[in-house]
């Protein structure tokens, strides 16, 4: 009897979490669809609590319950991005990519699609430019030094390799302000055909 008691309110309890679980979920996704509807208008800097609060129709004291102030959420948002990023990345070791990058380009942008909303504020004139820098950083911390083993280390390499990576930031950004219009299979051929480009030039 002692064990069915333990059982029902172990039973309760998670029923309990997962019904605020559900809550902080929802307040968390209102919070960055406001976030994102502010970042078309003015930066993260310009953005306040109360405005955030207001237009999402939620109580500042709940928002300080999950977040210090609108730089810990924009910066909670992005870690939890770059963790997905990051698992994403893990799916495609370069070693493995034989010099064919796409199957990896195609996750990326779709990975990008899944998180448009944010992704497009934060690469906009109004958003993170430290986001961009992270992600140009993320890219060459898992595919530099394979990538200069695969093509000889050429020593205009990392000249090559800077352009490459800023001009695919370049792509995403254009994608995502035209509205996503093409498919990310699209994007990601049209990448790859630029990337492999440039490539040839320097092997």
């Amino acid at each position: 009897m002692g064990n069915d008691k333990t059982d029902r309110r172990e039973q309760k309890e998670t029923m309990k979490n997962g019904r605020i679980d559900r809550r902080v979920r929802k307040t968390k996704k209102q919070l960055r669809q406001g976030l994102t509807e502010l970042l078309k208008e003015k930066s993260v800097k310009d953005i306040t609590v109360r405005e955030l609060s207001d237009l999402v129709d939620i109580n500042r004291g709940t928002f300080y319950l999950h977040y210090k102030d609108v730089f810990d959420m924009v910066e909670q948002i992005e870690k939890e991005m770059f963790e997905n990023f990051h698992n994403v990345l893990d799916e495609y070791p370069c070693k493995t990519l034989n010099g064919k990058p796409l199957p990896m380009i195609v996750a990326i942008f779709r990975f990008i699609k899944e998180n448009s909303d944010m992704c497009g504020a934060l690469i906009s004139e109004n958003g993170d430019i430290s986001f961009i820098n992270r992600l140009k950083e993320l890219v060459r911390e898992r595919c530099f030094s394979d990538w200069i083993e695969l093509f000889h280390k050429s020593q205009n390499f990392e000249y090559y390799y800077s352009f490459i990576v800023s001009g695919c930031i370049g792509v995403l950004q254009s994608w995502l302000e035209r509205g996503l219009k093409e498919s990310p299979e699209h994007m990601a051929k049209l990448a790859e055909q630029m990337i492999m480009t440039g490539i040839k030039v320097i092997q």
